[in-house]
């Protein structure tokens, strides 16, 4: 596949990153020289230095023979005219990066599609809705739902009081018709494997578990979670993220926004409705607590500075907050946060990568995860009639050993797959991938 990327910013550079090493024809467009030449000092991609919104350059990246053409600039309306111009000229499929929410509503998403556009991305409410999903669930660190949630991907800390510590998958995993949740992956010691029926948990594993709604009481029943009502959270940071979290939450939280800045605070409050914003500096611990911040159940920094995010949430889980969520932007901090104990962290980097990377997939993917301190990926595929994975059961699938397949949609229903499972045209099937077999999915589902 021939994709061009516009804008070399944090998220363009990941998605340089993430698409370099697969199967791909990468073309970088940027105004700055020095940025291009980092670039193709790190990744094997062709560099065009000039600009997104010019004829001549869009033809010299080779517009016309392009299948995806993303524009992730800062700046809306270069990205907007950028993906029209791209489309004119011959690109199979435009993606723009936007920051406006009225873009997304259903007419007016019509008017761009209508312009050429494929598709619109808005990295801040991604992240958003991944805050107010890891709330829905609070007893674990992360959780992805597929297709309403009729499947979902829990990610689990074990901690040292789980009952699952010390025995082995085949142990809390019977293979049983009526198998209502399958760990997947566990994440130890920065590495992520699949593991096999004799892997035994240990204390501190990040546990990948896919489960549909009857087997979540189960599943964490055997982690050793509860779910955690959050009645009180505090937000640091009126970011965009914070703000719209913030007004998904407070309909049924009561919610304080500490900002340091005075006229942001004053702006961000006449905005939100049932919230409480405090113009305040969140790195005052003494302010925080007179705040009430140890009285919080749930506490997200979301700052632009991530040793800040960081550092408050390592202060409120101290204070006795029972979860922390922190924005993490710089990706090589992933782990570092999470080994001190931060229970969530959110990254936009891997967010935005996660809506795009299913664009390059041949197979129907509606659904594409990288998954945050992991290099693995969780994909949802639409199976197509007649390919390779509805012919035998699975037990009798070469299936690739770094992939597993962890449930299947089917209809209104869904169930966890087995051995003795047989999939079938137009299933959803949810499969967790090391990177080492994305190349190899594609043969099964197309």
């Amino acid at each position: 596949m021939r994709i061009i990327i516009v804008g070399m910013g944090d998220i363009g550079m990941h998605m340089t990153k993430m698409l370099s090493d697969g199967n791909h024809e990468i073309v970088v467009i940027d105004k700055k020289e020095e940025v291009l030449q980092e670039v193709s000092s790190h990744y094997d991609v062709m560099t065009v230095h000039g600009s997104t919104t010019s004829f001549a350059d869009l033809k010299e990246a080779g517009i016309k023979r392009a299948d995806l053409f993303v524009a992730l600039t800062h700046t809306v309306e270069i990205n907007i005219t950028a993906c029209m111009l791209a489309k004119q000229l011959g690109a199979a499929k435009t993606i723009a990066r936007i920051d406006n929410q009225e873009y997304l509503l259903p007419l007016n998403k019509a008017h761009f599609y209508n312009m050429g556009i494929d598709s619109l991305i808005y990295p801040q409410k991604l992240a958003a809705r991944e805050i107010i999903n890891l709330l829905n669930e609070t007893g674990t660190s992360e959780v992805f739902n597929f297709h309403g949630g009729k499947l979902s991907l829990f990610v689990i800390k074990l901690e040292s009081d789980a009952p699952i510590i010390g025995k082995s998958l085949a142990e809390v995993q019977i293979n049983r018709k009526d198998l209502v949740f399958r760990a997947v992956a566990i994440s130890r010691d920065n590495e992520t494997m699949i593991p096999g029926p004799d892997e035994v948990f240990h204390e501190g594993d990040l546990v990948y578990v896919i489960t549909n709604q009857k087997g979540i009481s189960q599943m964490m029943e055997y982690a050793g979670t509860k779910k955690l009502v959050c009645n009180n959270i505090m937000i640091l940071g009126a970011s965009r993220m914070g703000i719209r979290a913030a007004h998904a939450l407070e309909k049924n939280s009561n919610i304080k926004v500490i900002e340091i800045d005075k006229q942001k605070s004053e702006e961000v409050a006449d905005y939100l409705s049932n919230s409480l914003v405090i113009n305040a500096d969140g790195r005052d611990m003494e302010t925080m607590k007179e705040e009430g911040l140890a009285m919080m159940d749930v506490f997200i920094g979301v700052t632009g500075d991530d040793e800040l995010n960081i550092l408050s949430c390592i202060q409120a889980k101290k204070m006795g907050v029972k979860k922390a969520i922190a924005s993490v932007e710089n990706i090589d901090y992933l782990h570092l946060a999470e080994s001190m104990g931060i229970d969530a962290m959110i990254n936009k980097k891997l967010i935005a990568a996660s809506y795009i990377l299913r664009f390059t997939m041949t197979a129907n993917v509606p659904s594409f995860l990288c998954l945050t301190g992991s290099d693995a990926e969780v994909l949802e595929f639409i199976v197509k009639a007649n390919s390779k994975i509805t012919k035998v059961p699975l037990c009798e699938m070469s299936f690739p050993k770094d992939a597993v397949i962890g449930g299947v949609i089917r209809d209104r229903s869904s169930f966890i797959a087995t051995g003795d499972t047989q999939i079938h045209s137009n299933d959803r099937v949810v499969v967790f991938a090391l990177p080492s077999a994305l190349k190899k999915l594609d043969r099964f589902f197309n």
